[in-house]
């Protein structure tokens, strides 16, 4: 059986984040946005095709540059 609990010493290493890591949760907050504004509109989102609102979610990641750097305290914080 497999032990899940790690040594306090490995609790403390260096862990990498990567950058797919990154782009998958700032695109992830792009979509939110996204889908909070469609909302707010009176839209019902499941009426949308998931296209249409990944296209909206690219074109606001494009205009919100400051999504990069949350995603990165983001996921940092999930490490």
């Amino acid at each position: 059986m497999a032990n899940s609990n790690l040594p306090q010493d490995k609790l403390s290493e260096f862990r990498p984040i990567s950058a797919s890591a990154v782009h998958a949760l700032a695109r992830l907050a792009a979509k939110r946005a996204v889908q909070e504004q469609l909302r707010a509109d009176g839209v019902r989102v499941t009426l949308i095709p998931p296209r249409v609102i990944s296209e909206q979610a690219q074109r606001y990641l494009a205009d919100h540059p400051e999504l990069y750097p949350a995603a990165l305290e983001r996921a940092s914080w999930d490490v």
